[in-house]
């Protein structure tokens, strides 16, 4: 090759640089240029409500104190699926990925994928006409054997439709996303790592415990956040296994709500000061989101120092 068809592919090389890292600066400026957007519209279309009188509010007594008993609802509901989901989906990733024959594990990773793709109100509609029903008398159950846990306090609700099986139905929804996201990060443990330790003596769970879950813990929080940003904003499925009520410690009670299916049950009929008061209710699920992820990004900024490098 001569020097001159070097020197002109080389030219076309950082050219091809150039256009790729403006490509990318842009990606990145106009995400940044949405959320900004995004955040910008919701402030003003929730000033009117921030700044309204009391008694224009729904209940009568000002906005945080009608805002601050679904954001509790929230909470409870995503802390229920995260607890129920995160074991149950980190086991069965450690399985697919360390302990299922060849074939079984891609079968199981296909049915977890798949499980991933179908649409919330489907499984709005499992928990609402089924899960609800069939759970009624474990919670009638809870009620009287545990009432005196203010979690359990009875009456427990006669439809089932509570907070406790909203948390279920979100649990349900957000295991395929941990479970998916868990399994790769597990692939992704050095080989090398994993043998030293078997070689060294370890057992199966003595090898995973000291080389692939040290390696995968930032990413299991990453899937652990993922997936308290989807229970955190599900609409349909809570809305559909959830009835308005006044909030409740007891978690088998009729009552609880939480922010987004407040919206997307109210929105559609809301007007005039309505719809500032359900658009602030909006901006303070955008905060506490992303308040949410900045903590999971400085957990995760604590662990990165542990890579296949080291």
């Amino acid at each position: 090759m001569t020097t001159t068809s070097l020197t002109s592919s080389r030219g076309a090389g950082r050219a091809g640089d150039k256009v790729f890292s403006g490509a990318t600066l842009a990606a990145g400026c106009l995400i940044l240029a949405v959320l900004f957007g995004v955040a910008l519209f919701l402030v003003v279309q929730a000033f009117p409500a921030l700044t309204a009188s009391p008694d224009l509010i729904k209940g009568g007594e000002g906005f945080f104190a009608y805002i601050w008993p679904i954001v509790i609802g929230t909470l409870i509901a995503a802390t229920i699926a995260l607890v129920i989901a995160t074991p149950i989906a980190i086991g069965v990733a450690m399985f697919i990925s360390h302990f299922a024959p060849r074939q079984l594990a891609s079968g199981l990773g296909y049915v977890v994928d798949l499980l991933a793709a179908i649409p919330s109100v489907v499984y709005g509609a499992w928990g609402a006409a089924f899960l609800a029903k069939e759970i009624s008398p474990a919670y009638n159950w809870l009620a009287s054997n545990m009432g005196w846990l203010p979690i359990f306090q009875g009456p427990a609700s006669a439809t089932g439709k509570t907070i406790l099986t909203a948390g279920i139905v979100l649990a349900v929804m957000i295991l395929p996303i941990i479970t998916s996201l868990t399994r790769e990060i597990f692939l992704q443990t050095p080989k090398l790592h994993e043998e030293a330790s078997l070689a060294l003596g370890a057992t199966r769970w003595e090898m995973i415990k000291m080389a692939v879950l040290p390696f995968a813990r930032p990413g299991i929080i990453s899937a652990v956040m993922l997936g308290l940003g989807r229970a955190l904003g599900e609409t349909m499925a809570v809305a559909l296994v959830l009835s308005s009520g006044a909030l409740t410690a007891s978690l088998i009670q009729t009552g609880n709500q939480t922010i987004a299916a407040e919206i997307a049950l109210n929105f559609p009929e809301a007007s005039g000061l309505q719809v500032s008061t359900l658009i602030a209710a909006g901006l303070v699920l955008f905060v506490i989101t992303l308040g949410v992820n900045m903590i999971a990004r400085w957990i995760i900024g604590r662990h990165k120092e542990f890579s296949g490098a080291n």
